[in-house]
């Protein structure tokens, strides 16, 4: 059975849905942050179900990507509120991975490589869907990365996205293995809007839930890899 979704706020003026499994105690947690769009949190509701349904609490803040300084600021408090928020709805704030979707993967690729930022927290994996692993609100991906013995990411990215080429993530996932991280890259059949399982609207100009069998297949397929990464101990 689906599970609930909340709305609380975060931080000032900004929202996250927590999508809670039925019964969840325990749950390991997905931190998601959508891409480039400002404060596109209902991009990711039809993945966060998904992934809900498999006993995975998800996380999903708005967060304003437009803006560099602030919207690093708002990804911050993110984690703060995974971290010391998802107990109260049945998370395990001991298990933590931080996924996101085109610039969101950057900035969680960033997190997962920028342990110091955190007082030497790290999450327990980092999951990129569709990044180009350049540059982030953070700054520069890989600048400064240090060493990731025994960190782990799983990149998934759509043979079909014109608007970041999977080769992105192919170069990301060899730079990852040679910063000692175990990093494995999934590819799927579909564009950019399609590895979060949606269709891009150009009237309203943002990424749209669909029905659409194909892109329904592909959702379900990285919900399935999602949870299992976070499940892992």
């Amino acid at each position: 059975m689906p599970g609930l979704s909340r709305t609380v706020d975060y931080a000032p003026g900004k929202s996250v849905d927590v999508h809670v499994p039925e019964g969840a105690t325990g749950a390991p947690v997905v931190l998601l942050w959508h891409g480039s769009g400002p404060d596109e949190r209902d991009a990711l509701a039809p993945l966060a179900g998904e992934l809900a349904t498999r006993g995975v609490l998800a996380v999903v803040p708005d967060w304003q990507s437009d803006d560099a300084a602030a919207g690093a600021d708002q990804l911050l408090a993110s984690i703060a509120f995974a971290r010391d928020g998802s107990g109260a709805f049945g998370g395990d704030p001991g298990r933590v991975v931080v996924a996101g979707w085109s610039l969101g993967a950057n900035a969680a690729a960033w997190v997962g490589l920028h342990p110091e930022a955190f007082g030497g927290w790290t999450p327990t994996a980092v999951v990129g869907l569709g990044g180009s692993y350049t540059g982030s609100p953070f700054g520069d991906v890989f600048a400064g990365a240090g060493a990731g013995a025994g960190r782990r990411a799983v990149l998934v990215h759509g043979t079909a996205d014109h608007l970041v080429p999977v080769e992105h993530s192919a170069e990301a996932a060899e730079r990852l293995v040679r910063l000692r991280w175990t990093a494995r890259l999934r590819r799927v059949g579909t564009d950019h809007a399609g590895v979060i399982g949606t269709v891009y609207d150009r009237n309203r100009r943002r990424c749209v839930p669909t029905e659409d069998p194909v892109r329904v297949e592909v959702r379900t397929r990285v919900a399935d890899l999602v949870a299992a990464t976070a499940r892992r101990p």
